[in-house]
């Protein structure tokens, strides 16, 4: 194979319609063979929602730091920060070796979460941010679960062990708090409202803009992906080495 990849390079151009709370058409059907093993649409939409949640929690996560007003919260905010500065570098590496496009900006909906939080103050903020961030997080838990048991694309397995881990911690200290109510926050997760697709999709970055970074803090606990240690070898669990990555296309 001398490293080289079979990649569909139209087929994976960033999809129009591609939605974070809602699954492609056809999500089983194969868009590139690559060294990694075969990518999915549901391969490519899971490493667009992950880039995308980070998006989003990550200025939540600095807001609460600055607007949090119990220890549970400002501790769940610096877990935020933290989780998602390194799987958006994850995210940041594997995309170009997928040739996957990746979004600037999350989705319309999410953007709205940013704006109820970015209102809200005292204790209205904490208990908002213990809920709305508990039942996203579920949400995608599910959709991590399913990806990690389907996938056979060994960089997007890693992806979602990562996610796996760093979903469950969030939920895990979103609980802590002691301000979710769950009987609303279940209710909200397993009966999401109809909105219409343009709603739940992150517009494609404009042709040329520089890619956002989501810096990690000072004092980081969590560590992306070990990347070189996957390209080492074939989706397959051969010893073929890492071939160049395919030039990203955008929009």
């Amino acid at each position: 194979m001398g490293g080289a990849m079979a990649l569909t390079l139209a087929a994976l151009a960033y999809p129009s319609m591609l939605g974070v709370s809602t699954v492609s058409t056809s999500p089983d059907r194969v868009i590139a063979q690559t060294q990694w093993g075969p990518l999915t649409e549901s391969d490519r939409d899971f490493v667009v929602k992950v880039r995308a949640a980070g998006l989003w929690e990550y200025p939540v996560g600095q807001m609460g730091l600055q607007k949090g007003t119990t220890k549970g919260v400002i501790e769940a905010s610096k877990h935020l920060v933290d989780g998602h500065s390194a799987l958006d570098t994850t995210c940041r590496k594997i995309a170009p070796m997928l040739n996957i496009t990746l979004p600037n900006i999350a989705s319309p909906q999410q953007e709205g979460f940013v704006n109820t939080l970015r209102s809200d103050s005292g204790k209205k903020f904490d208990s908002d941010f213990a809920n709305i961030l508990r039942m996203t997080h579920g949400s995608i838990f599910n959709t991590v679960a399913k990806i990690r048991s389907t996938t056979k694309n060994s960089l997007v397995r890693a992806l979602a062990d990562q996610a796996n881990d760093t979903v469950l911690d969030h939920i895990t200290v979103m609980e802590k708090t002691g301000l979710v109510d769950f009987d609303q926050t279940l209710f909200q997760q397993t009966t999401p409202p109809k909105l219409p697709s343009s709603d739940l999709t992150p517009p494609p970055p404009p042709v040329g803009q520089p890619e956002v970074v989501l810096t990690p803090p000072p004092n980081a606990t969590s560590t992306p992906v070990d990347i070189n240690g996957i390209a080492g070898g074939s989706g397959s669990g051969g010893n073929a080495s890492p071939g160049p990555s395919p030039t990203p296309t955008a929009g």
